[in-house]
């Protein structure tokens, strides 16, 4: 067999897989044995790249020709041009949207400049299905290293001095809870790996499984021997197939490399790990109710203590950690506690991952060390707003978080700094927010969201985020009144105040901030009667400009509920008691003369 010269990267996340990349794998080989090229050139499915708006992907090695948008179509010109013949196909490499530039390197885009990948550190760099890709990538010597030389104590205080928090939610010290976990006294303990992701917008736990699923693994390995624990679980939600499939592949290689089982490394220590499915409810990624539904009862919180450190799965000490969380231990036990140290800020150590989503050019899996600014992510990683319109705010934390202002888009991202302006880290979704957006139809759309995803055990998030939701509805109808401000603020309170779990005691956050930062929008909902974004359907009532109609009918014609009327050749009038604002008229008129509301 002839030495593989080149390797075809291409991108096998869910987000690519969907627009066919597994189909542009076959065609790659297919297309290579016909031009009798398949011994020389290796088509490798890897796992996100994350530059996820631009796919999908393919990347050509050792050139380092980054590839977006490829279709099924395109591989033949790849390989004919690129690979048989040298030439770069340039209407497949990326543009930068303000200068215009094309770019055939990953490492001059802006949107990875800034970034600093250590949970991402595969992720589009290895084939997620071969573990041998990923020992060749100093996989499992983290492992090694701890059952080997270091003590279950030194492993802890390995990880507890590197200032590791947990990247889930409150940010929680990462080797203090494996010390809590440890201390117990317990004939069997637990380590179980949080993957129930289930923010609006977030896929960065999805994406790592995906595209490196034995970092987590290993992780977790070290986290058993650290707490003393044999057996780990992943409890993963069922809708994500693609993150299943590899695990388990990722697992069953691990065992038949004896890195997990009995006696790793032949160290006398034993652990294996098993997989739980749920069913993607989103207050199981508070880990009371995660424990609750692994178990196989109802996902509901109880209240702490006891906590889980002490009393968790099957009543036995039980450490819960996220998948970007576990991530970050391989580097840790290899590279030293004074390296991950250096990255960061002062409270805040290592990076976050995001996924940057909304109105930027560049949508995707973002990571970054802490104390990069909202400045930074959203306009030189992100790429600014889609066609050059204002920023309004940024959501961070998903439902349980709230809206960042244009005020404070130099905050550093770090979880004090959030917090300090009334949004948290959370999981790290990132949804951004243009002049289009009426924030408080954001702030329906996330409560809307929260109290259906209320288990129902307590009453203030049962009730009070239902009755928030309704107060919602009301004013964006234009029924509200300035008495229903007061209601929601009090109510708002109420449940962070007295709700039982997390989920809960962030629901009012949306609603809490965006009154803060926008209430002349809430004012002009209730006073005026109108959204000035006009994204409210029941007060965005549509007009003709008597200056710009030209009575051509267009837009007569396609009114679905014949609000439209004048004659051919004169000006159009729109009756809005019947206006059913549906925007066809706008879509159709060719002369800008319907007037967006």
């Amino acid at each position: 067999m002839a030495k593989q010269r080149t390797h075809i990267m291409v991108c096998g996340g869910t987000g690519c897989v969907s627009s066919q990349s597994l189909e542009i794998v076959d065609k790659f080989k297919e297309v290579l044995i016909e031009k009798d090229y398949q011994d020389e050139i290796a088509v490798i499915k890897t796992g996100c790249f994350g530059f996820c708006g631009q796919g999908p992907i393919v990347k050509i090695h050792p050139d380092n020709v980054f590839y977006v948008k490829v279709t099924l179509d395109d591989v033949r010109e790849i390989v004919e041009e690129h690979i048989i013949k040298g030439r770069t196909v340039g209407r497949l490499l990326y543009k930068e949207p303000e200068t215009k530039k094309t770019l055939p390197k990953h490492d001059d885009m802006g949107f990875y400049k800034k970034q600093y990948r250590i949970a991402l550190r595969n992720c589009g760099l290895i084939n997620p299905e071969d573990i041998n890709e990923y020992i060749a990538f100093s996989g499992y010597e983290a492992l090694g290293k701890a059952v080997t030389e270091l003590s279950p104590d030194q492993v802890i205080d390995l990880v507890k001095t590197s200032g590791l928090r947990g990247r889930g939610g409150g940010g929680f010290s990462t080797g203090l809870k494996w010390e809590l976990t440890r201390k117990p006294p317990a004939d069997e303990k637990y380590v179980i790996c949080n993957a129930d992701e289930g923010d609006p917008g977030a896929f960065m736990d999805r994406s790592i499984l995906e595209g490196d699923p034995h970092s987590v693994i290993e992780a977790m390995a070290i986290a058993g021997y650290a707490i003393g624990a044999s057996n780990g679980i992943v409890y993963i939600r069922a809708e994500y197939p693609l993150a299943i499939k590899r695990l388990e592949i990722a697992l069953s290689q691990a065992r038949d490399y004896g890195l997990l089982g009995k006696d790793i490394f032949e160290s006398g220590f034993n652990f294996d790990i098993e997989i739980k499915l749920g069913a993607g409810a989103f207050v199981c990624g508070e880990e009371t109710a995660l424990i609750h539904s692994v178990e196989g009862n109802r996902g509901e919180p109880t209240k702490k203590p006891p906590y889980p450190s002490v009393e968790g799965y099957q009543k036995k000490p039980t450490s819960v950690n996220n998948v970007e969380t576990f991530a970050n231990v391989p580097p840790i036990v290899l590279k030293g506690a004074e390296w991950f140290q250096s990255i960061g800020t002062e409270k805040s150590k290592g990076t976050k991952v995001f996924a940057l989503a909304g109105k930027v050019n560049n949508v995707g899996l973002v990571e970054v060390p802490m104390g990069t600014t909202l400045r930074e992510i959203i306009y030189d990683i992100g790429g600014g707003i889609i066609d050059g319109k204002a920023f309004k705010a940024v959501q961070t934390g998903g439902p349980s978080g709230g809206v960042i202002t244009a005020l404070d888009l130099d905050t550093p991202i770090d979880y004090e700094s959030l917090k300090a302006i009334g949004s948290m880290m959370g999981s790290g979704g990132m949804i951004v927010m243009d002049e289009d957006d009426c924030m408080v139809n954001i702030a329906k759309f996330y409560l809307d969201f929260t109290q259906d995803e209320s288990c129902g055990k307590c009453t203030p998030c049962r009730l009070g985020t239902k009755r928030m939701y309704e107060i919602l509805e009301k004013i964006t109808e234009g029924k509200g009144t300035m008495e229903d401000i007061d209601k929601l603020r009090s109510l708002g309170q109420t449940i962070k105040d007295s709700a039982l779990c997390g989920l809960g005691q962030t629901a009012p956050n949306p609603v809490l901030s965006t009154l803060e930062y926008f209430y002349d929008e809430y004012l002009s909902h209730i006073v005026d009667k109108k959204c000035p974004a006009g994204a409210c359907k029941a007060l965005s009532k549509y007009k003709i400009d008597p200056e710009k109609c030209i009575g051509c009918t267009a837009c007569a014609r396609v009114c679905p509920v014949n609000c439209i009327e004048g004659k051919p050749k004169e000006v159009h009038i729109i009756d809005e008691s019947l206006c059913i604002a549906c925007g066809a008229c706008y879509t159709a008129c060719r002369f800008d003369a319907v007037i967006k509301p």
